[in-house]
């Protein structure tokens, strides 16, 4: 999947490289302004008067002017700036004809232009606010032991097994484990969860967070260069690289719509002049050109090509505030359309912690069993091979362990002890050839052979997340009406999860080839897009398969950040609804946006055709549909009531 998409350009300038803080460019408007109020009182005419009316509009215009230069130059002949040029050049020249050298109007127009577009400038930066926020997540430092001392060093020279130092309301630099002291953690920039974390000796800690009270010594476990908070913040950077259909469309319409408009002023300016010198009356160039301008003025297609694309930015910014990274405008779209979920099971809805419930050992002890599953399973960070070492307790000596042989979906087999054991679920058993007795139950089954020789099982089980099921009726509640679970453990267990969560479609017994399956048969049959829902460890190609891959609990997860399309910095499933909803409320307020600008432009456009708007008016128009527009776009990042 493409990662580092080309930036884009909309066709248009904003004016930030001049008088791009407000304060200057206000300054710059109000000492128009006022120059401009002098002119009723200063007895000057002619082409002085002109000149000084000129000297004014170059104060008033000078950005708008350089805009709409440096867009030409770059081949977009027709913009929004060469119209507000095009028309208030034109009031200059009516006014030398006339003989009045009065321009009152188009320096009129030009300040409320550039009121307009310093307004729309700081809405989009309201915008992006939560985006630009991850950037205070760049760490400045880090203490390095050394020896008895603490050493200030940048993140970038700090090597994974360093020992590092974080005080009380410093920011933990890198991603590390925690070897001395105990203290919480403010991890909502990272997760978006208001809760302090509690940390203590064997605790994975990751940079980004706060160190809210105690001191703690960490084990740098990353460099910088790899570590959760440089990941996140290049995400974030690419956060409004994928453009959405919604965006592209509007892009093309300005594109037709501009040139459009420009020959409509053309004509408008040049056809009833014609018409009335055939029919042998008054031509009244003045009227026409008048009326032509403030077509084109009305014209200015900016509210939709700005709004459009806050809109998106907007969401995506309300979205990281909650811990929900959207890497672009198209994934905010295609989780709109969504009409079918897929969640993984372990991990996903439920907790992934598994612990030993039971030990069965036939002819030999219950803990000589466990230390044999142990042993098999020591190489593998499986949750499962986790919960039998953290079971058995004691250190392994790797020496004991030897030719290990993992098999996808069914277990591992290993020489301990010069003695074949192989353990995983009832697959592993029956392809080895070895009997086993049928075990029920919603757990996990772990069934042991020796030598060929069943030895008994252990039963191991996981607990469901006590947000699945809100989320799950939160996702039917958005009109996603198909939600899945696929998972590799028993029907059984499958179903007792699915029961209590709320979900009445399972797939069970997969191996992780046929998760990938599951799904393209899950795709063919929606009648919108698909999601996949992962814990993004080992479920990287099925979140590239689905419409949109969403990874949750993936901080700290490299295959998580690469893969999915979403990324859920936290274990609460609730946050993919959350997503979902953020999704629709941008779409709706996209839908609205063009509805209303394209019916307020038609109204505002026949006005100036028939005379009945004037410059002023179309400029009010203008900059008051856009400033609407921007607002109303803004609402995408307020997600608390969606």
């Amino acid at each position: 999947m493409e990662r580092n998409p080309e930036p884009h350009h909309h066709g248009h300038h904003h004016g930030h490289s001049h008088d791009s803080r407000p304060g200057t460019a206000t300054a710059v408007l109000i000492t128009a302004a006022l120059l401009t109020a002098a002119m009723y009182f200063i007895p000057v005419t002619g082409i002085p008067r002109l000149a000084a009316f000129l000297t004014i509009y170059l104060i008033a215009g000078h950005t708008t002017l350089h805009d709409a230069a440096e867009e030409i130059a770059e081949g977009t002949v027709f913009n929004e700036h060469m119209m507000v040029v095009i028309a208030t050049a034109g009031v200059f020249i009516l006014s030398a004809l006339e003989g009045s050298y009065d321009c009152y109007e188009a320096i009129a127009v030009m300040i409320f232009f550039r009121i307009g577009q310093i307004l729309e400038e700081y809405s989009a930066d309201r915008s992006v606010r939560d985006i630009s926020g991850l950037m205070k997540l760049r760490p400045e430092y880090a203490n390095v032991k050394n020896g008895g001392d603490l050493k200030r060093v940048t993140p970038e020279s700090v090597l994974p097994g360093d020992v590092i130092t974080v005080l009380p309301g410093e920011r933990v630099p890198l991603d590390g484990t925690v070897v001395n002291g105990i203290s919480a953690v403010d991890t909502s920039a990272l997760t978006g969860e208001s809760l302090p974390k509690d940390i203590g000796p064997g605790d994975a800690v990751y940079g980004g967070c706060i160190n809210c009270n105690g001191v703690v010594d960490i084990r740098v476990t990353a460099g910088y260069g790899n570590s959760t908070v440089k990941r996140i913040l290049e995400l974030a950077g690419q956060a409004g690289g994928k453009r959405s259909e919604a965006e592209s469309f509007i892009s093309k319409f300005a594109g037709i719509y501009t040139p459009a408009v420009c020959c409509g002023a053309l004509l408008l300016s040049t056809v009833p002049p014609a018409a009335r010198i055939l029919s042998g009356l008054t031509p009244e160039w003045s009227t026409w050109i008048y009326r032509a301008l403030t077509f084109l003025l009305i014209s200015c297609p900016c509210a939709l090509v700005i709004s459009i694309p806050a809109s998106f930015v907007a969401a995506i910014g309300g979205a990281a505030r909650r811990g929900i990274l959207i890497k672009g405008a198209e994934y905010v779209e295609t989780l709109s359309r969504l009409k079918a979920v897929v969640f993984d099971k372990t991990g996903t809805l439920t907790k992934g912690v598994f612990n030993v419930k039971e030990i069965h050992g036939i002819g030999i002890s219950d803990v000589a069993l466990l230390e044999y599953a142990a042993k098999a399973e020591y190489f593998s960070s499986h949750p499962i091979a986790e919960s039998l070492k953290r079971a058995y307790g004691k250190s392994v000596d790797s020496t004991q362990v030897g030719s290990i042989k993992e098999i996808a979906g069914m277990g591992v087999c290993a020489e301990i002890d010069g003695k074949q054991i192989c353990a995983g679920n009832s697959k592993l058993m029956c392809s080895i050839g070895t009997e086993h007795p049928a075990v029920g139950g919603a757990d996990t089954v772990v069934h042991i052979s020796i030598d060929g020789v069943y030895a008994g099982y252990i039963v191991i089980g996981d607990s469901v997340k006590p947000e699945s099921a809100e989320s799950i009726a939160q996702l039917h509640s958005c009109g996603i009406g198909k939600v899945a679970m696929l998972t590799g453990d028993n029907e059984t267990g499958a179903q007792a999860v699915a029961e209590a969560v709320g979900i009445n479609c399972v797939y069970s017994g997969l191996l992780p080839a046929d998760k990938a399956a599951i799904i393209e048969r899950i795709m063919d049959e929606s009648n919108g897009c698909t999601a996949f829902i992962g814990d993004g460890i080992n479920d990287a190609p099925v979140l590239c398969r689905a419409d949109v891959g969403i990874a949750m609990g993936a901080i700290g997860s490299d295959a998580a950040i690469e893969s999915a399309d979403v990324v859920l910095m936290d274990d609460n499933p609730i946050k993919a609804a959350e997503a979902v909803r953020i999704s629709h409320k941008c779409m709706r307020i996209v839908r609205q946006n063009t509805i209303f600008t394209i019916t307020s432009k038609a109204a505002c456009l026949l006005a100036g055709a028939f005379g009945l708007a004037g410059l002023w008016i179309a400029v009010l128009a203008d900059v008051g549909i856009m400033l609407l527009a921007v607002l109303n776009a803004s609402r995408a990042m307020s997600i608390n009531k969606i």
